[in-house]
């Protein structure tokens, strides 16, 4: 009952959370931080128990699943160079500086420092997309820094895996984990497109005999992440990259996997999805701190002082490798003709996009009670105290900072962004005009030729329109006014439609299975216009 209710409660503090967030203009995960902060702190609230079993095979895969669902393909391809040498290079680098750190100054010994490095090493794909999806971030730099986010994790996981199983052995074997870690990554990469295959398989045996249900589509698309992440995780294998690697197949073929209806209501149901699962982890992580705090066996100030110190390194490393890596990277032949130095301003941007995530955080609680000889495991709170730490201050410090840096440094994609939209939705317009000009002359009955004409003249309009407004900049303003103008007129239409339809339901003029037919009908012409 207890459980429920906390469950609940958390469900309460997503809502409340999304509606500061969205009325502040911040992103959701330091809206969820920070709240979960405050709540924490008031005298009576329990302290919840995060199992991180839950974290890594109930929460990671869809919000994984959902990394690779978004990952444009071509912009991953054409930068899997500076991807890899973030995702592999940088948590080497990472992990190793934080080690040093916690080795020296704060006595931890090797394994456990190794592991601490492990933890906090990779940026968070999660955190990260939550965070951009209300930047208009240079298409470059988002397909750079979410595909680190997404690979980073198969590197650091390997790394935290041998190095929890030498703090609680006392043994490590450099030549074991480097075939572990080619093991990983290609077995998980094709354990993902294994289950992406399977899925597009099932799904066109269920087109075949006539089962085209959306609600049946959407449960198949539901169980996709657990599908790949679950049994690529049993073999050994990086469940990690196995989920990204289902996403990007899926959604690479999902136009001949989902028919509209169906992609359609899935777009709904995964984001309610995915804010809750967001809003849960983050919200956790700020319910956490105190209640860590309280259980530390020392005074909080023996620890907050290197909590600071690896923060603060994490972000310094980070910015000290992506400046002269890239230019190293320039040096070796065929690189620079292939993949061109990013101006310093991008650098910037990426060097200053660090958020750490749920996946540091699940590693982190992850951690053994007890060693191989049964006493308890040195650091074992300290760890996870430290990670929280950098966890927070990397999503504030870098989430509230991230969006004005992008403006003063005057790399905002928003306008070319609006003029690609505007030529793409035009190539579309027009071919659809081309085919109906075509099939003119096959249309026989009178309504086939009322219909197609009418189309005709809707398509030549709306190609116009934007046509009018593509090259115009100076005329944006009135552009904007226009279509605020043409949405609302539209909305307001088709809520008289809804009332109509309402009004003679309640009189009992309308059956509810039509009225439900015609009231989805309304929503998506709708949705069209939000």
């Amino acid at each position: 009952m207890e459980s429920a209710l906390l469950l609940v409660a958390l469900f309460g503090g997503v809502i409340v959370s999304s509606i500061i967030a969205q009325k502040l203009r911040v992103p959701y995960p330091i809206a969820f931080v920070v709240i979960g902060l405050a709540v924490a702190f008031i005298p009576g609230v329990p302290a919840p128990s995060v199992n991180p079993t839950l974290l890594f095979d109930v929460v990671l895969p869809p919000l994984l699943f959902s990394g690779g669902w978004t990952t444009d393909w071509y912009d991953f391809k054409r930068n899997i160079g500076s991807i890899s040498t973030l995702a592999v290079g940088l948590v080497l680098f990472t992990t190793a500086v934080v080690a040093v750190l916690a080795h020296q100054l704060a006595g931890f010994g090797w394994a456990a420092a190794f592991t601490l490095g492990a933890i906090v090493s990779p940026p968070d794909a999660v955190a990260a997309e939550a965070i951009f999806e209300r930047m208009a971030v240079p298409r470059r730099i988002a397909a750079i820094l979410t595909g680190e986010g997404l690979v980073n994790d198969g590197t650091a996981l390997v790394l935290y895996r041998f190095a929890v199983a030498a703090a609680v052995t006392g043994a490590f074997s450099l030549a074991h984990a480097s075939i572990a870690f080619f093991y990983n990554v290609v077995a998980g990469i094709a354990c993902g497109i294994v289950v992406g295959v399977i899925i597009e398989l099932v799904m066109h045996v269920l087109a075949r005999a006539n089962v085209e249900d959306a609600g049946v589509a959407n449960v198949v698309g539901l169980l996709a992440p657990y599908a790949a992440y679950l049994p690529a995780d049993a073999i050994g294998a990086s469940g990690v990259l196995s989920a990204v690697a289902a996403g990007i197949y899926v959604s690479r073929r999902s136009q001949t996997i989902f028919t509209p209806e169906g992609r359609v209501i899935a777009s709904g149901v995964w984001q309610v999805m995915l804010l809750l699962l967001n809003g849960l982890v983050f919200l956790l992580i700020g319910l956490e701190l105190p209640s860590l705090v309280r259980s530390l066996p020392e005074a909080v100030g023996h620890y907050l002082w290197f909590a600071v110190v690896v923060s603060a390194a994490v972000i310094v490393v980070r910015l000290a490798f992506v400046f002269p890596v890239a230019r190293l990277r320039r040096m070796i032949p065929g690189v620079a003709k292939n993949d061109p130095l990013p101006s310093w301003q991008a650098l910037l941007v990426i060097g200053w996009s660090g958020m750490r995530g749920i996946v540091s955080l699940a590693a982190a609680l992850a951690l053994p009670f007890f060693d191989a000889a049964g006493t308890p495991l040195p650091n074992r709170s300290a760890i996870i105290f430290i990670t929280l730490c950098v966890i927070v201050v990397t999503l504030l410090l870098h989430g509230a900072t991230l969006a004005p840096l992008i403006g003063w440094l005057g790399i905002s994609e928003t306008d070319a962004r609006r003029g690609q939209e505007i030529a793409l939705r035009v190539q579309a317009l027009q071919e659809g005009l081309r085919y109906l000009r075509s099939i003119e002359d096959t249309l026989q009955t009178p309504g086939e030729i009322e219909a197609a004409g009418r189309l005709l003249g809707e398509y030549e309009r709306r190609i116009a329109h934007l046509q009018g407004h593509a090259n115009e900049m100076e005329a944006e303003r009135d552009a904007a006014d226009e279509r605020e103008s043409d949405r609302r007129l539209e909305l307001a239409a088709l809520d008289a439609e809804r009332r109509e339809i309402g009004r003679l339901r309640r009189s009992g003029q309308i059956p509810d299975d039509v009225y439900q037919t015609i009231e989805y009908d309304l929503d998506l012409a709708g949705l069209r216009l939000h």
